[in-house]
């Protein structure tokens, strides 16, 4: 009985041990990123000329709450020719080591130049063109999906001609092309856009948004817009099964719900100004917001989700606006505030702070200019919005015009990224 009562003891002991010591560790690792919030110093930005004549660039604005320079240009890396101009730098990847800045040209392949470009800002202040890539099967470079190992899942929009169907291109930590998914692409619209993942459940979605072709003056005809989400096998990189939302005019944008156990997600009907739940288990999807109700024609586009799953943001590219909902019940999303950012703004691309304090909003979506037949222009400036429960406020210290902030001329600010 001794013998027994002393193991049991024992054991305990080892127990509480093994428990005190997780939860030191635990609460150490909280420690140290509770350290990290509000401590992001830099904003990557992807941008180009205007007028197409000067190289497209990243810029790196300081992002320090606590500089008098906070909101100022610190540096400016412009691409290298060949290939440096017209481009249309869209989004933006940043490498889980935060070392390296991927650029899409979202219209490269029209002068037939490289389609991504990869920047080294392991120092912020001086960043550094590091090489451009190509893949052959496809074109369109759109989002981007940062992989825990290094490099990027990119997805490209259209095939190789700008047409579908199109790939999701990996690269890997050295920035080589390992592969464009999947090898048998669906022929029924695959045009990926948005992209989203859950390593943890073995889980990627992306967007089908529109037939990039089609978008030019060159193709007769209105722009053939998709509607679908693809749910994927990550490991193995392949599509299990496609949800299809035939009414929705172009779902732009895809994210899963952070450590929701239905793995469910949302996306968006940009042109039917629906916002849609989906069940990625059973392929279905249903709308549970109407954006009209905001504004009717409003172009809801970009989402962003806080990590506990409970906000979701939106920018709404023709109303000039930014929504923020409650989604704790996401069957049934409560409209939280809504930021006007004025008439003509164009807001398009978001990203929230690490420690989503803060919403960094850019005016611009897409001017295909004399060549195309989507002319969104937005006023180029950069946003900061500071986030509270159930609020959105402009920080009136944050306020970059692309217009004017060059001494090349106006620029189209588009992806964001924080470091």
């Amino acid at each position: 009985m001794r013998l027994m009562k002393l193991g049991k003891n024992l054991r305990a002991a080892i127990y509480l041990t093994a428990t005190a010591t997780v939860a030191v560790f635990t609460v150490a690792a909280q420690g140290r990123a509770h350290a990290r919030e509000g401590s992001e110093k830099y904003l990557f930005i992807c941008a180009g000329d205007q007028a197409r004549k000067a190289p497209d660039f990243l810029a790196v604005l300081n992002f320090d709450q606590d500089s008098p320079s906070y909101g100022k240009v610190v540096a400016r890396a412009p691409l290298p020719e060949p290939g440096a101009t017209g481009n249309e730098f869209h989004h933006i990847g940043l490498s889980a080591d935060g070392n390296i800045v991927a650029c899409g040209g979202l219209l490269s392949v029209l002068k037939g130049q490289n389609e991504l470009f990869f920047f080294d800002v392991s120092n912020p202040r001086a960043p550094k063109f590091l090489s451009s890539a190509n893949p052959p099967l496809s074109a369109i470079t759109d989002d981007f999906e940062a992989l825990a190992s290094g490099g990027f899942l990119v997805t490209m929009m259209g095939g190789a001609q700008g047409h579908a169907p199109g790939k999701v291109a990996e690269f890997d930590g050295q920035l080589n092309l390992v592969k464009e998914y999947p090898e048998n692409p669906p022929m029924d619209g695959f045009n990926p856009h948005g992209i989203s993942v859950r390593p943890e459940i073995n889980l990627l979605v992306t967007s089908d948004f529109v037939c990039p072709s089609t978008t030019l003056e060159a193709v007769p005809g209105l722009v053939d817009f998709r509607g679908s989400v693809r749910v994927w096998d990550l490991r193995r990189r392949e599509i299990l099964r496609t949800i299809d939302i035939p009414n929705a005019g172009g779902t732009i944008d895809v994210k899963l719900i952070p450590a929701d156990h239905r793995q469910r997600g949302f996306t968006a009907g940009m042109l039917d100004d629906r916002l849609y739940l989906l069940d990625t288990k059973h392929g279905t999807a249903r709308a549970v917001f109407d954006f009209a109700t905001i504004s009717k024609g409003g172009w809801p586009q970009l989402m962003r989700i806080s990590r506990d799953g409970k906000r979701l943001f939106i920018s709404m590219n023709q109303a000039g606006k930014i929504a923020m909902l409650d989604i704790a019940d996401a069957d049934e999303p409560r409209l939280l505030k809504v930021l006007d950012l004025g008439p003509n703004s164009g807001p398009h691309y978001l990203v929230l702070t690490p420690d989503e304090k803060r919403l960094v909003i850019s005016d611009y979506f897409l001017n295909e200019d004399d060549f195309g037949k989507v002319h969104a222009e937005g006023d180029h400036k950069i946003h900061v919005a500071r986030v509270g429960d159930k609020d959105l406020t402009l920080d009136a210290r944050f306020e970059v015009d692309f217009n004017t902030a060059f001494e090349t001329g106006p620029a189209r600010p588009h992806g964001l990224a924080i470091k």
